[in-house]
């Protein structure tokens, strides 16, 4: 991979929260492209989706992270982070916002509920390129390993030259013995997930209930992040923010609407 441009900027958060493992191991691969800033919450925002605050101030300290390197801790949501940083806190709009490593894979419809996958959908939709990375749980959580593939996958990305507003999700298969078989592009699988809720009580005896899941069947699934995924390859998706289903739009077009009086 080629050596880049120290001038480019930028911004790196997550949604597990600014001192956790797989960001320090993003940032100090991210050194090797440019000058990396770092906007992350202050605790973690998992399964938070792109909700933002909005009837509460958000609060930003500066806090310096196991020695290595100072960044701004959001009490607020992965997509306020990015808001912030891009708004108030960096010198100038990012080249590229990089949101990760998040513990555990966002595949499938887990990218609509996922706070990383967000965070990097927030940097699209103000114009900045933007990559989301996770890696599956497995029995090594080897952070810094994860990082140096997923600095390969964005030197790629760079290389090929990334348009302001395009985002995209890679995802790293769990570091088993022979993994990673390979990279594939995949389009985001949309299998159902196989919700349940285990019931519980607490000491007082009252009702709970415990999400579990796992997803349904692959066997149609065709070429998709989620099947890649589960064969032991690193899998990049483009996704994009505007949710219109365009051939319907345009049939709906052709039904014929009813007048409708201005009050």
């Amino acid at each position: 991979m080629r050596a880049y441009n120290r001038g480019v900027l930028i911004l790196l958060t997550n949604d597990d929260g600014i001192f956790e493992p797989g960001l320090a191991a993003m940032y100090r691969q991210l050194n090797a492209l440019g000058e990396v800033h770092v906007v992350a919450p202050a605790a973690g925002q998992s399964a938070s989706a792109h909700a933002i605050t909005l009837n509460t101030p958000v609060i930003c300290d500066r806090v310096r992270v196991g020695g290595e390197f100072q960044g701004h801790s959001v009490h607020g949501q992965p997509a306020d982070c990015v808001k912030l940083a891009v708004r108030c806190l960096l010198p100038r709009k990012p080249d590229l916002v990089v949101s990760g490593i998040n513990n555990g894979e966002n595949v499938g419809i887990h990218v609509l509920y996922s706070g990383t996958v967000a965070a990097a959908a927030e940097a699209a939709l103000l114009g900045c390129a933007a990559v989301a990375v996770s890696l599956e749980r497995g029995a090594e959580m080897d952070f810094d390993r994860a990082a140096r593939l997923a600095l390969r996958i964005i030197g790629r990305l760079l290389e090929q030259g990334v348009r302001p507003g395009q985002l995209f999700n890679v995802n790293i298969p769990a570091l088993r013995p022979g993994w990673p078989r390979g990279v594939r592009v995949a389009r985001q699988s949309t299998v159902p997930y196989n919700d349940r809720f285990e019931p519980r009580k607490d000491p007082e005896g009252r009702d709970y209930y415990w999400l579990r899941g796992e997803f349904a069947d692959m066997s149609s699934d065709g070429d998709t992040d989620l099947r890649a995924q589960r064969g032991g390859y690193i899998n990049v998706t483009p996704l994009k923010v505007d949710l219109t289903d365009d051939r319907l739009l345009a049939e709906m077009a052709q039904w014929g609407w009813p007048e409708v009086e201005p009050t």
